[in-house]
């Protein structure tokens, strides 16, 4: 008896949710994300605006006095950021082929699942390298942490003075105040010299010198991540994940999870640091309150029904995605340039 649409479109409902959550846990940006309130859901819209204060509205005037003139110049503190929404999908196709091939309901249900899993990897792969390197060939209209992956990335390794990028609209070179401008550590290929310093001392610009929030998590390259463990060998302790909250086993920095990325560690130019000479993105300093993923709460990795595919003997199901990656302010996170040498 034909497997009908409705039993393999309630195979991809049950396992949708379980696919999504290991999606997630397996990415360490969006897995620290949402366990930091980093991501946020819309109903729906054109475009995702974003109201930020980047000005200052009005002057002081001293009172020696209290004759003198108010100064009465004021300017609108708001100004939008407005983000393009990213869309892409997937489809989860099988064949009137296989169907005969595979004898029995559970053999074909184990193919869908098996499709969907192969599709949600696939997603998993190429939205981590977009979020975090901006190099992804097919989600292109996401966007990227990494500066220098083109002019709108989010987190540059320059020096304020020489960011010049522009996120959501809003261009750092005309609004260069702490809250757009991100913070940076060159470590200048010595971590066991530099290393632990430079990260002290972008945690401190990024929590005290911006008040827009601490650092919740560190994303560290693998080679920058085996440096920081050599550099707190003597102090280093692990606890057993049995012992936590089922979570991975993992290293701190002050209050901030440490983590390691497989895509971070890759070549970047810097007119500011090493002679302008490429040298590796060690690391991003992320706090989830400054940066977000926005999702579409009727698109957050939905699964369509099956449907047969009109001139084929084949039917299939859509997994849809609807997101941007967005800004609140930038100054409460950095970028750990040159970082990947001890």
């Amino acid at each position: 008896m034909a497997i009908s649409n409705d039993l393999l479109s309630s195979t991809l409902y049950s396992i949708r949710d379980g696919e999504v959550d290991e999606l997630f846990q397996k990415v360490a940006f969006l897995d620290n994300a949402r366990r930091y309130n980093g991501i946020e859901y819309e109903d729906g819209g054109i475009k995702i605006q974003r109201p930020l204060s980047i000005a200052e509205h009005s002057q002081i005037t001293n009172l020696p006095t209290g004759y003198e003139a108010v100064n009465l110049a004021v300017k609108d503190v708001l100004q939008p950021a407005i983000y393009e929404w990213a869309d892409f999908t997937a489809p989860i196709v099988i064949t009137k082929k296989e169907e005969l091939e595979n004898k029995g309901e559970k053999a074909i249900v184990k193919i869908v699942e098996a499709r969907m899993r192969s599709v949600m990897g696939m997603l998993r792969r190429e939205l981590n390298k977009q979020l975090l390197r901006g190099n992804s060939t097919v989600l292109t209209t996401v966007n990227t942490l990494n500066g220098g992956a083109n002019a709108n990335g989010f987190l540059e390794a320059e020096t304020k003075a020489n960011q010049n990028n522009t996120v959501g609209g809003i261009s750092k070179v005309t609004y260069p105040v702490n809250g757009w401008l991100n913070q940076v550590a060159d470590i200048q290929g010595a971590f066991g010299t530099n290393g632990i310093l430079g990260m002290q001392q972008m945690a401190i610009q990024a929590n005290t010198v911006t008040h827009m929030g601490e650092i919740q998590c560190v994303l560290l390259s693998e080679a920058a991540m085996a440096n920081y463990r050599r550099a707190l060998f003597a102090q280093e302790r692990y606890i057993n994940e049995k012992t936590l909250d089922g979570g991975r086993m993992q290293l701190a920095f002050g209050g901030a999870v440490v983590e390691q990325d497989l895509e971070l560690g890759f070549n970047y130019t810097s007119a500011s640091f090493n002679g302008g000479v490429a040298a590796p993105l060690s690391g991003y300093f992320l706090n989830f309150d400054g940066v977000k993923l926005c999702m579409h709460k009727d698109a957050d990795f939905a699964v369509s029904p099956f449907e047969h595919i009109s001139g084929t003997t084949a039917r299939a199901a859509q997994l849809y995605v609807k997101m941007q990656l967005i800004a609140d302010h930038l100054g409460s996170c950095g970028v750990l340039f040159d970082g990947d040498a001890f």
